[in-house]
């Protein structure tokens, strides 16, 4: 009777222990890792544009004001534990807004001195 007692708290205890794991981690439906992927590429883009005159000071501080705007838009997205198609929808036409702005003020013939 105790070894039988002692295997079924063994294995609740295990259990609780692999339970407890799973809770630790994220949902998938949190992670955005195209987003994330997309958004530290525009800032590159905007850095480059500075080093090499591409952008003017006026044109890159809208473009990381926006690139801010994005981030919050996800920080709002993640907060209640999943970003929805439609939070995802939302963020991924900012940023293709975002994308359009940044290759427009690149090209734009406005450098800076």
């Amino acid at each position: 009777m105790k070894r039988i007692l002692l295997l079924i708290g063994a294995i609740s205890l295990a259990f609780l222990m692999v339970a407890g794991t799973f809770a630790q981690t994220p949902p998938n439906g949190n992670q955005t890792p195209r987003i994330n992927q997309r958004e530290r590429r525009q800032q590159r883009r905007i850095r480059r544009g500075v080093r090499s005159g591409q952008l003017t000071r006026t044109e890159a501080r809208r473009l990381r004001h926006q690139q801010r705007h994005i981030l919050a838009m996800k920080r709002r997205a993640r907060a209640n534990g999943v970003v929805t198609r439609k939070e995802r929808r939302r963020i991924t036409r900012a940023q293709n807004r975002a994308n359009r702005n940044i290759y427009r003020k690149r090209h734009n013939g406005a450098t800076r001195p």
